[in-house]
């Protein structure tokens, strides 16, 4: 490549290349990630693969979903009333529908003005990362957290300050760090409840805590919900979205998990403010203009969210719940038999469990991405290295950590 962006090929010089960006970008990506840990699966080998590297429980059988929600998709395929384009902000009815669904528990109203639909809550991250993205801005990410975060900041050019979560204390925020982490060019600080990929769920106190802290701070909170209900420990949920009042909140969310349905690709950004500061700041403008350069979530889904969620019984979500608290906790009873492994905490929410890797009890492995490679390729089993801001952490080579699913 010369100086230009070009690059030679075919014996010549041709004057286009690939945003270089990219490549930086995708490679702290959860997909990244795990397909290069697949990589190493040997496709002719003895071993089914068991794979627990991934929020996805829709290919178990025992999982699927609930026979309300495919019959909504095929009545608004086969009513023909969903085959046009929609609304950029997303068709009224489904955002009536998610309005009254998230106001069961706020303490205030949203309107359907204060929903944005997306394509799944992976969309939603991209929006709002893209919005806030100005020069010299920065935000405040979890670690541990998903990386799809860290991903688009890179891409948009948002500079990333990590927070730690801490496993003594339920993976709560080290809210101190927050605070001396903030300058006045943070615009806001991400929180992840129920937690990916810590299986944590926080209280109504500390999360009381994390509105004050960011109050004061004068930033935002993205809270991602997109484990909205998924608990099944002592703390229930509560969504970020109660302490409006106190600090503006942008809730991410989508019926991916508590439906089963990822592959369905709604989400939507819900304006939790009802003081008003996300719209007298443009954020909210700042939404509709990215909404209209982009891509939405196909018409027919959002035709079929009205009956999805109006008809969905509790007996399909405590079946789901049921199944996973079995599953996390037979999860957590194994790892006790592991010398190797430690979990901090118990899983109380979401799909995951994040553990500690002890390497001085193993022979020939470096850290926890090799781990992560050499059971792919010798038992065919799929987890997920801790995460690559996590690893650069480590202090010592004793000490790394992996996640899984508990499914």
């Amino acid at each position: 490549m010369d100086n230009s962006g070009g690059r030679r090929a075919g014996g010549r010089q041709w004057r286009f290349g690939p945003n270089d960006v990219l490549a930086g970008s995708a490679t702290v990506s959860i997909r990244e990630v795990l397909g290069r840990v697949m990589a190493n699966i040997q496709e002719d080998g003895p071993r089914p693969v068991i794979p627990l590297g991934h929020g996805d429980p829709s290919v178990f059988p025992c999982f699927r979903t609930t026979p309300v929600a495919g019959d909504a998709v095929v009545s608004a395929v086969r009513s023909a009333k969903y085959n046009c384009y929609a609304p950029t902000i997303g068709v009224l009815p489904a955002r009536c529908a998610i309005a009254e669904y998230l106001s069961l528990d706020l303490p205030y109203k949203l309107s359907p003005d204060d929903i944005f639909l997306t394509g799944g809550c992976t969309q939603a991250i991209e929006v709002i990362i893209s919005v806030l993205s100005r020069p010299g801005a920065n935000i405040l990410l979890p670690r541990p957290g998903f990386p799809f975060y860290e991903s688009r900041c890179a891409f948009s050019g948002l500079e990333v300050r990590h927070f730690n979560l801490v496993p003594e204390r339920s993976w709560e925020v080290d809210l101190e760090a927050v605070e001396a982490l903030a300058d006045e060019n943070t615009v806001a600080m991400v929180v992840i409840n129920p937690g990916n990929p810590c299986g944590s769920v926080f209280t109504y106190q500390h999360l009381a805590k994390v509105a004050e802290t960011a109050s004061k701070l004068g930033i935002m909170v993205i809270a991602d919900e997109v484990y909205d209900h998924l608990t099944f420990g002592e703390n229930p949920f509560v969504p970020m979205g109660v302490f409006g009042e106190v600090v503006p909140v942008l809730t991410l969310g989508s019926i991916s998990k508590r439906w089963v349905v990822p592959g369905w690709r709604l989400g939507w950004i819900a304006i939790s403010d009802p003081n008003g500061v996300l719209k007298e700041t443009k954020i909210v403008d700042g939404i509709l203009n990215f909404l209209n350069i982009s891509s939405d979530p196909a018409t027919f889904i959002q035709g079929a969210i009205p009956h999805i969620i109006e008809f969905t019984k509790d007996d399909f979500f405590n079946k789901i719940i049921d199944l996973l608290r079995q599953t996390a906790d037979m999860c957590y009873e194994k790892i006790k038999e592991i010398e190797c492994i430690t979990c901090p905490h118990k899983p109380e929410g979401s799909m995951f469990v994040m553990v500690k890797l002890n390497l001085s009890h193993l022979e020939d492995i470096n850290d926890d991405v090799d781990l992560c490679h050499k059971l792919a390729k010798e038992e065919s089993v799929i987890i997920a290295p801790g995460g690559r801001e996590i690893t650069r952490k480590i202090k010592t080579r004793e000490e790394a950590s992996i996640s899984s699913n508990v499914f």
